[in-house]
């Protein structure tokens, strides 16, 4: 962690321009230097609490806490009535959601979502023909930014931890969720796999991204220049971590999810079966492992950043982590 006095270093328009692109407001969106140190005094405040919260309270504090940020920061949340999501519009998501569509494969499946937040990705699997569960832990998120009901999806609270005490087990072909667990507790992460673990049926799938924690941090202390989160990031993770967490768990087989791009361009080769693309995911998650330690002896986080974003160019790493386990 960098000292405090940076914090009074990047101020004015280099301060607002950072916030922007961190959260990837467009530049014509009025936003002050004391919007964006309330969000950074909040957000700080609220990391101390869920940090501070034990296994008995943690979801009542979780909840306050999320319903809190949602609720004060008007910015977010007229910016979010700006884009909530209609479930006729779905050539818009085709190509943001392409690499999970091609994961999951085609209906009938049944979905669940944990963290949907708009339930914009949810959506646009209902749309798809999936069964959804969208779910939030906060009724300040959800279902009120989708416009359009839809017979393929229904909403529903829980803590994002103890899955399977709000759904019945073995039930759902497939667990999702897109930047969630960086919000979790990291004592809950064992937890959590394990939950949606039991809520899938056997061979179900359990698909997630989340930040890598060399390219991050990816929550609002990036906007301060500090090197690991400050913010409700609470934990920013690197492969093996998650990899080693899967396996505890009870996980079979666990994978990188191939870029859509790069499937194309397999595909032109004459490799598209399912079996053949799944190991490709091994093979590539075997890459990223390597190149994340190699990554790891680069002492400067600043230089990691560097080299690990350059990587990515070329698809030698990611940005965000993107994984596929089995039950």
């Amino acid at each position: 962690m960098q000292p405090k006095e940076l914090i009074m270093e990047t101020r004015g328009i280099e301060l607002i321009t950072r916030y922007k692109r961190n959260y990837g407001i467009p530049a014509e969106v009025e936003i002050t230097e004391d919007m964006v140190l309330a969000h950074w005094e909040l957000e700080k405040d609220l990391t101390k609490k869920l940090l501070k919260s034990n296994s008995e309270n943690r979801w009542e504090v979780f909840e306050r806490a999320y319903t809190d940020i949602y609720s004060k920061l008007q910015l977010q949340n007229s910016l979010l009535k700006k884009s909530r999501p209609t479930l006729e519009k779905k050539d818009e998501s085709v190509d943001k959601y392409e690499t999970w569509i091609e994961i999951i494969g085609s209906p009938p499946k049944k979905i669940y979502e944990i963290g949907s937040g708009k339930g914009e990705m949810i959506a646009y699997f209902a749309i798809c023909g999936f069964e959804c569960k969208a779910t939030e832990i906060t009724k300040e998120r959800g279902s009120k930014y989708v416009t359009e009901p839809s017979p393929c999806l229904s909403w529903g609270n829980s803590d994002g931890v103890h899955l399977d005490n709000f759904e019945p087990t073995e039930f759902y072909d497939l667990v999702v969720s897109n930047q969630v667990i960086e919000h979790l507790h990291p004592d809950d992460l064992i937890v959590h796999l394990e939950s949606a673990y039991k809520i899938l049926i056997k061979q179900g799938r359990y698909i997630f991204t989340t930040p890598h924690c060399h390219t991050g941090p990816h929550d609002i202390s990036a906007v301060f220049g500090y090197d690991t989160p400050q913010g409700m990031h609470l934990k920013e993770y690197t492969y093996k971590e998650l990899c080693n967490s899967l396996k505890l768990s009870g996980y079979k087989r666990i994978s990188c999810a191939v870029p859509a791009k790069v499937k194309k361009i397999l595909s032109i080769l004459g490799i598209k079966q399912e079996e053949q693309i799944t190991a490709i995911g091994v093979f590539y998650l075997n890459m990223m492992l390597i190149v994340e330690n190699i990554l790891f002896g680069i002492p400067s986080k600043k230089v990691r950043r560097f080299f690990s974003r350059l990587l990515r160019k070329v698809y030698l790493f990611a940005d965000n982590i993107f994984l596929v386990a089995q039950k």
